[in-house]
Order: structure tokens, then C-alpha cells, then sequence
């Protein structure tokens, strides 16, 4: 039997690339033979997570600068991609921000901002990827999600959890309207998981011990963990998987 999980010979295309769950996906598609493009507007950062995936898988990864939000950044990105690669076979939307607001006072244009990223930013790459898998028979997307897609929480998070619900949508509503096409459309939903922009509760004890207690597992996520959830979504392996959001949580979901 075939290698299932085998990327060899696949082009993909990960936006949010650089740090956190990005980088880390891009890395473990590299290592399973995927040709990684990372992109995001900050062009160090996905310069240098290019060059770290290169110098640790041995496979040439590229970085392209986007702004997802921009119809016509993200146009210009898989122009690129295809003028040099000539395909896309496989998107993963891993760009995502959160702005925590009491939910009385919520500014009009935090909450624009939130929506632009997660939801429009989605939106956007989907469509550019998804004309391209069009034309060429197929393709496989993976959109990030969240636990907070289905499950509200406290704390100032009505915006993020307004967008993660967002994006489940997208993902089924475009998986049906593709599936003739041939292009599946998956989600990943991570619970908490150390990041550059969580890294505070790891150091604080007291804190981690608070947000571990709350999952079933006993510990917080960490993006290596997210990997081959991804990396099964995206391959052969699920060749009759598509509309379906996979929760790497530890547990915390299934309460």
C-alpha cells in the first residue's frame, strides 16, 4: 500500500506562515515532502521561517510577503505561485488574530480589524487557492479554526469567537459548493496552544496550572501538536474527508 500521508511533489501555500502554528505546520508539511511557500506581510519573519524550514528539512521552502486582507495582495500571491510553480495543491489559512474586548464597550474598528483577518483574510485566500485547484482538478484547503468556533468564553473574546464561528461556516459551505471540483475543504480547531503570542501563561505558573487544569488531557497545546491532524487533512489519507473541523484539544470538546 502506498504511503497515504506521502507530500511528495505537492505544492502548498501557508498564510500566517511565520511563527507560532504557522511555521510550524509549514515545517511538518516540508517534512512530509510538501514544497512550502510561507507568506504573511512581514517579510523578514517569513524570510527567516523559509530559511529555517529549508535548513531543517533539507526541502527549498520560498517566501512570499501577502496581506490577506487585500484582494489583490493576495491575487499577486498566487500569481507567483503560478507563474512559478505552475499549481497550488494544497492552502492552509493559519494567519489569525485575537483582540480582546469587554463585550458593553467593543470598538467598532477592533471588531472590523478581527473580521478582516480571520474571516475576510479566509475568505480571500480560499478564493484565489480554490480557482486555481479549480482549473487543475483539485486541491486540498486547511482553514484554522478554534474550540471558540463552537464554544463561547469569557474574558473579552466575543469578536475572536464571532470569527472562528465564521470560518467553521466558510468551511463547510465551501466544501459542498467545491466538492465537484475535486477541492476538499477542512478545518483545524486547536484549544489554547504556546505561542509567541501566548508565551506569558507558559512563564507564569500559576496560569498554566489554571488553563491546563481546564483540559482533560492536563496540558496545554503546543503547534507541534497540531501537525498531523494537518498533515492527515491535507494528504491522501483523507481523500473522502471534506466540510469537517478536527479539534486537537486534549479533550476539552468532547465535555
Amino acid at each position: 500500500m502506498k504511503n497515504i500521508f506521502n507530500l511528495d511533489g505537492k505544492i502548498a501555500v501557508v498564510t500566517g506562515g511565520a511563527g507560532g502554528i504557522g511555521e510550524a505546520l509549514a515545517l511538518g508539511l516540508a517534512e512530509h515532502g510538501a514544497t512550502v511557500v510561507v507568506s504573511s506581510r512581514n517579510l523578514e519573519a517569513i524570510s527567516k521561517a523559509a530559511e529555517k524550514i529549508s535548513a531543517e528539512t533539507g526541502r527549498k521552502a520560498y517566501a512570499i510577503a501577502a496581506d490577506v486582507t487585500d484582494e489583490k495582495s493576495i491575487a499577486a500571491l498566487f500569481a507567483q505561485v503560478r507563474e512559478q510553480f505552475g499549481r497550488v495543491d494544497i492552502l492552509v489559512n493559519a494567519m489569525g488574530m485575537n483582540i480582546k474586548r469587554d463585550a458593553f464597550e467593543f470598538p467598532e474598528e477592533d471588531w472590523d480589524k478581527l473580521f478582516a483577518v480571520n474571516v475576510k483574510g479566509t475568505m480571500l485566500a480560499c478564493k484565489a487557492a480554490g480557482k486555481m485547484m479549480r482549473d487543475q482538478g483539485g486541491g486540498a484547503i486547511l482553514n484554522l479554526s478554534s474550540v471558540r468556533g463552537i464554544r463561547g468564553y469569557t474574558g473579552g473574546n466575543t469578536g475572536y469567537c464571532a470569527t472562528k464561528g465564521a470560518v467553521e461556516l466558510i468551511t463547510k459551505a465551501r466544501a459542498l459548493e467545491w466538492a465537484p471540483h475535486q477541492i476538499r475543504v477542512n478545518a483545524l480547531g486547536p484549544a489554547l496552544v504556546i505561542t509567541p503570542g501566548t508565551r506569558h501563561i507558559a512563564e507564569n505558573p500559576e496560569l498554566a496550572a489554571k488553563y491546563a487544569k481546564a483540559v482533560p488531557m492536563g496540558r496545554i497545546g503546543l503547534p507541534e501538536d497540531m501537525v498531523g491532524a494537518v498533515v492527515y487533512l491535507v494528504s491522501d489519507a483523507a481523500s473522502f474527508v471534506t466540510g469537517q473541523t478536527i479539534y486537537v484539544d486534549g479533550g476539552l470538546t468532547a465535555a
